[in-house]
């Protein structure tokens, strides 16, 4: 329910499918729309530098190159999506889904894998409209539960989910294993 004088964000967002949808998003940030004047749309090719970035920026070290050669199998594949914030022509953030059938569930899930905004535009309800951007693209899709992984150090990201409606519900645990070649 909004809210009396609440900011309004109005983005346009570009579907998988390439349609151009104006999204009216409710928000209780403190920032004015023009502040918060940037677009959603699915990534391109050519956002592989800055999609590098902002791997680098989560401690990914990341190239181009890889960034490219990543992208390519990402596109792939339709159980990915990947979209992108961009602001004045550049993007400034990204976040990445998938979608998976599962053995717990009967129906299918989806998973954040990756959500980036490059710390110079934080804070300005970029994450807030990639994550309703994934929302949607999930719903769309028939996809009810949403699960995300984020490292136990990023507190900010933990209340960021959380103001969202994500709840903590268990324990990540990594292991590297040797490969042969």
């Amino acid at each position: 329910m909004q809210q009396k004088n609440e900011p309004q964000i109005d983005t346009d967002v570009i579907t998988p499918d390439g349609d151009l949808v104006r999204k009216h998003l409710s928000s209780r940030l403190s920032f004015s729309k023009e502040f918060l004047d940037f677009g959603i749309r699915a990534a391109e090719t050519n956002d592989a530098a800055p999609l590098a970035q902002l791997m680098c920026e989560l401690g990914y070290e990341t190239t181009k190159s890889e960034m490219e050669m990543r992208m390519e199998r990402i596109a792939d594949d339709e159980r990915y999506r990947t979209f992108v914030a961009v602001r004045d022509g550049r993007v400034c953030g990204m976040i990445g889904t998938f979608t998976s059938l599962s053995y717990e569930h009967n129906d299918p899930g989806g998973r954040i894998l990756a959500l980036a905004i490059f710390s110079t535009m934080r804070r300005r309800g970029i994450g807030r409209a990639l994550i309703a951007s994934a929302e949607e693209d999930f719903a769309q899709r028939g996809i009810r539960r949403v699960a995300l992984n984020t490292q136990l150090a990023r507190e900010d990201a933990h209340k960021f989910y959380e103001s969202l409606g994500y709840e903590r519900n268990g324990w990540r645990f990594v292991k590297q294993l040797p490969v042969s070649d």
